[in-house]
This record gives structure tokens, C-alpha cells and sequence, in this order.
């Protein structure tokens, strides 16, 4: 294993790095899909390139050089990883409780991760240039160029920041944001709010129950399964591209399940030169459909051209365009 410890302590701190990354906050066994949660599971093992740094002062532990933290089926890989770790409890101890063993006398509650972040596990892939894990929220938080979460049925993409919530469930792509599914479907708005679905158990009973992740029997959850967005809610500057139309709106909902979207506020479809406009819109994306819906719609309706002539297509999505492909 590559490892090496900068230290007055040599071996000595070796051996206390290696205990302190064996403890970290909400260590339950719990049998999961894919997903990037780092804050569950057992031991976190750490390697690096270029040394392992330990500052006992400051509660922190910095690894550079082609860095990488493993917790069960998650990993964790930049240029550098910041570990920073309190004693297991924190002020929640007892006052004069006993100390508890060496290798449980401390705990990681925030991992930092710069340079080339790439977090990954069998199913599910993250980018970015810099990732935060806070383990007492249980979140994720990406920022810098490239930030992507991909998983087998859609692709989320973000400008600012992109948030994930493995125990809620939940996604929050800010500034340009964009969720893709595996077949093409788009929505982009200023913020998409992605909802994953909840982890379906293997059937049990009657029938024959598939296997786990592990190859477990009735009740493992079924890998992947965790990833499916059921629900995407759009904000300001919502924008999603059928075959033949554009529709624009300030806000939505969308199911990645079934491919509809149901838009409202100031309302846009343009199908070539032709537009209209209203409050409210249901777009069925795999039909490449869209209509509005209430009253006052208005529009803009060119009449057809002879049929010697080119008929007006579709408006291309521009470079740096809403969901263009």
C-alpha cells in the first residue's frame, strides 16, 4: 500500500492515523443500493501518493498525491483529501466517563476533497473540482467546473453547485441546470430539486426473491434502484425541448418515470415560427407533445407556405442552450 506519514511521531503516527480513519459518525450496518453515501458503513481506509499528513493540533488529517478514501462501496478520489476528525462523541461525552479504546477515541464528521474529485461506486459517478462530505448532515456538496452526477437512468448537471442528500433522497443542481435521461429527455432550469426513489426490497414470499447487492436473499435492495429520479421540480428559466417544440416556463414538475412535465407562469411553446403563449402547460415528452392549458393563451401562428416551398423547422437549440444535444 502506498502510504506515508510526515511526522516527528513516525511509525507512531502511522498507527494512530490508521485508527482515527477507522471511525466515523452513524457507523449502522444497513444493507443499501449504490448510492454516494459516505456517511454510513464501517472503516475508512485512505492512500495516497505523495504521504499522509497528520496535524494532531488542528484535528486533521491531509492526504496529496493521487488521494483516495474507500468506505464500503463508495470512493473518493482527488488530488488532496482533508479528513477532520473530533473525539468520538464530541461534547456529547459524559463527564467523567472513562476514555474509550484507542481506535475508537476519534471520529471523521467532514472530508474535503480538491483537485480532480471523482467519487464513485458501482453504480453511481460524481464530478467535480472540489466535494465537502459533512457526515452530521449526511450531505455532499460539489462546486467548481464540471460537476456531474451521473447514475444509470439520468445524468445531473450544474454551474454553481450540486447537492446531494443520499438519506433524503435528494438531489439540488444550482445555475444552469440540466437533468438527462438515458433516452435523450431534457429539462434545464436556474435550479432542478431531484427526488430518488426509495429503495425497493427483493420480493419475498411466494416467488423467488432476486439477490442483493452482495448476492443477498428476501429484502436486499435491489442495485441501483435507489438512483431512480421520480420527481425533478424546476425553478426560473425552465426550459424542455421536444422533438418538434421548446417550452419555456418559471417553474415545473417533471417525472422522469412517465416523461411528463407540467409547466407554469408566463408559458412559451414555439414550434418554428410559430408561438404561443399562456399560464400553464403539460408537455408529454415522450409523445414530443405540448399544450397549454386555461384561458387568455395568445399566439403567433404563421400560415403555411406553399408547398413548393421550405416549411419552417424546429428551432436548433443554440450553443450553451437548455438541454442542447
Amino acid at each position: 500500500m502506498r502510504r506515508a506519514i510526515r511526522s516527528r511521531a513516525g511509525a507512531a503516527v502511522l498507527a494512530a492515523a490508521c485508527c482515527l480513519l477507522l471511525a466515523v459518525p452513524g457507523t449502522v450496518p444497513a444493507v443499501r443500493a449504490q448510492d454516494l453515501d459516505l456517511s454510513r458503513g464501517g472503516p475508512i481506509e485512505v492512500t495516497a501518493r505523495d504521504g499522509i499528513e497528520w496535524r494532531q493540533a488542528e484535528q486533521v488529517v491531509i492526504a496529496r498525491g493521487d488521494a483516495r478514501a474507500v468506505r464500503g462501496g463508495v470512493t473518493v478520489e482527488a488530488d488532496r483529501l482533508i479528513a477532520r476528525y473530533r473525539p468520538r462523541g464530541g461534547a456529547r461525552a459524559a463527564a467523567g466517563a472513562p476514555p474509550p479504546p484507542p481506535q475508537q477515541a476519534n471520529e471523521i464528521w467532514r472530508l474535503e476533497a480538491e483537485g480532480n474529485v471523482r467519487i464513485s461506486t458501482a453504480t453511481d459517478r460524481a464530478t467535480g473540482e472540489r466535494a465537502v462530505y459533512d457526515m452530521d448532515q449526511a450531505v455532499m456538496v460539489l462546486s467548481g467546473r464540471n460537476l456531474r452526477l451521473v447514475t444509470p437512468q439520468q445524468t445531473i448537471t450544474a454551474r454553481d453547485s450540486l447537492e446531494y442528500w443520499p438519506q433524503r433522497r435528494m438531489a439540488v443542481a444550482r445555475g444552469g441546470a440540466q437533468v438527462e435521461s438515458s433516452d435523450g429527455r431534457c429539462v434545464a432550469a436556474d435550479t432542478l430539486v431531484g427526488y430518488f426513489a426509495a429503495e425497493r426490497p427483493a420480493a419475498s414470499g411466494g416467488g423467488a426473491a432476486p439477490a442483493g447487492p452482495a448476492g443477498g436473499g428476501p429484502g436486499a435492495a435491489v442495485p441501483g434502484e435507489g438512483s431512480r429520479l421520480e420527481k425533478v421540480e424546476a425553478f426560473g428559466h425552465v426550459e424542455i425541448r421536444t422533438a418538434t417544440e421548446v417550452v419555456r416556463g418559471e417553474r415545473g414538475v417533471y417525472s422522469p418515470v412517465d416523461g411528463r412535465a407540467r409547466l407554469v407562469g408566463n408559458v412559451r411553446i414555439t414550434r418554428g415560427d410559430n408561438h404561443v403563449e399562456g399560464q400553464e402547460a403539460l408537455v408529454d415528452l415522450r409523445a414530443g407533445t405540448a399544450r397549454l392549458l386555461g384561458e387568455r393563451v395568445r399566439g403567433l401562428i404563421v400560415p403555411q407556405q406553399d408547398a413548393a416551398e421550405p416549411r419552417p423547422q424546429p428551432q436548433q437549440p443554440q450553443q450553451g442552450a437548455g438541454c442542447a444535444r
